[in-house]
């Protein structure tokens, strides 16, 4: 950092640099620069937010192949995920695999599918409640005839696209170890630039 005399001072001459000192000075500038951006990148990179490529088609038609998403990984290290978020998570059975996937069922409760419509069972639903999910499915129909009751720690995951798609129907229930985080924003392409809230079923 350079200081300036004032006028009430005594000048003081600055000792030209050569080249070399230059290239040095600016050599280190740099480097504290990367150092800085390092410092605040990597923890938001690692910690707060993760970029994600959708592959497959098990979410149409709300996301597409080769789509780019941007996943808020800090939300569930604060709070446990909610109906009708779509996560990104460890593929129970490979976990080096990412699956999308939409939260259907929480922890504690009962998932029923029967002729084509899930039925939830809690705490507050005793007898049933079945989801309109007519919001984001292009078809309001889902292929399976089974129960689950999820463990404290469990969520039941479905994809989108209900006729193709490898979820908790097939897979079981995901524990809530092996999710990462919700999808936050759609950045790419451009023209399809949204940012996702949670759907609310009304129940």
């Amino acid at each position: 950092m350079r200081f300036f005399a004032s006028k009430s001072q005594n000048p003081v001459s600055e000792t030209p640099q050569t080249p070399k000192a230059k290239a040095v000075a600016l050599v280190l500038e740099m480097i504290q620069v990367l150092a800085i951006s390092l410092v605040i990148i990597i923890p938001v990179r690692w910690l707060l937010i993760q970029p994600f490529y959708v592959q497959g088609a098990s979410m149409e038609p709300n996301f597409f192949d080769h789509e780019y998403l941007i996943i808020d990984e800090l939300s569930y290290r604060l709070r446990e995920p909610q109906r009708g978020e779509v996560v990104v998570f460890h593929y129970p059975n490979d976990p080096k695999q990412f699956f999308i996937k939409r939260v259907i069922g929480l922890p504690g409760e009962t998932v029923e599918i029967s002729e084509g419509k899930v039925k939830i069972y809690n705490t507050d639903h005793a007898n049933g409640v079945a989801l309109n999910e007519t919001g984001y499915l292009d078809q309001d129909f889902t292929a399976a005839s089974q129960t689950v009751t999820l463990k404290p720690n469990q969520y039941f995951l479905l994809g989108d696209n209900r006729s193709s798609s490898l979820d908790s129907r097939f897979f079981g229930p995901v524990d809530y170890k092996f999710i990462v985080g919700r999808v936050w924003v759609r950045g790419y392409p451009i023209d399809r630039w949204k940012h996702f809230a949670t759907h609310d079923y009304g129940i």
